[in-house]
């Protein structure tokens, strides 16, 4: 009986191993996926390029504009109270942040009026924020831009599908026929989201970033002007 049972289990297990390996789906790569969205691909790629370089570019700039030495006010504040107005001039150069540039153009209106010196201060403090703004504005193109695009390419791709159906004779509609434009629809519209959710929380990520500079300079502001209003 026992022989039997084993005879039984050896004439089966080929046919095991044959359902076996009809049940294995084949998996698929993100490269292979995502040839199948078309040229719309090649767009976001170029647009998630161009994202990374943005934002890298600007994180590297802000965190420049963010580095100062926590002394360099009290320099100024001996330079300015010693009268070595060319030394606080030169210390400002050296330092080369945003900040460092308002108080340079503030020191170069002492003797004016408070008020002029202020204007001074705060004009170039907006351009400095200005210049820490470059490429934001692209990075929230892409943001908003790049989901478009992938809805673009699903709509194309439903497009081939429905066109694919239409020249079908005989009324017999063959998956193979239809799978192209399918996975053009799916594989853009994902590409198309990935994109635009990462250059989304990039732009956000480094508005937050240019905030915290912009509070720094008015605070370097205010610290400036109360000096300049401090007894000799």
């Amino acid at each position: 009986m026992l022989l039997q049972i084993i005879d039984t289990l050896a004439a089966e297990e080929p046919v095991l191993e044959e359902t076996l390996q009809e049940s294995v789906t084949p998996s698929i790569n993100l490269w292979e996926m995502a040839q199948y969205g078309g040229w719309i691909m090649i767009i976001l790629a170029i647009l998630f390029a161009c994202a990374c370089y943005i934002f890298i570019e600007r994180l590297v700039k802000l965190k420049q504009a963010t580095r100062e030495d926590k002394s360099f006010m009290d320099r100024i504040r001996d330079y300015i109270h010693d009268g070595k107005i060319d030394s606080a001039l030169n210390l400002c150069k050296q330092t080369d942040t945003p900040s460092a540039h308002m108080i340079e153009k503030g020191i170069t209106r002492i003797g004016r009026p408070m008020q002029d010196v202020q204007v001074a201060v705060e004009n170039v403090g907006n351009i400095e924020v200005s210049k820490l703004e470059k490429g934001l504005v692209i990075m929230a193109t892409i943001a908003g831009g790049a989901p478009m695009l992938g809805f673009l390419g699903t709509v194309i791709g439903m497009v081939q599908t429905f066109y694919n159906m239409a020249q079908t004779s005989g009324g017999i509609i063959e998956m193979s026929a239809l799978s192209t434009g399918m996975y053009q629809a799916m594989v853009t519209t994902i590409g198309g989201l990935i994109v635009g959710i990462l250059a989304m929380f990039a732009y956000n990520f480094l508005v937050a970033r240019i905030d915290r500079v912009v509070r720094l300079l008015e605070s370097r502001t205010m610290e400036f002007m109360d000096l300049l209003n401090e007894p000799a």
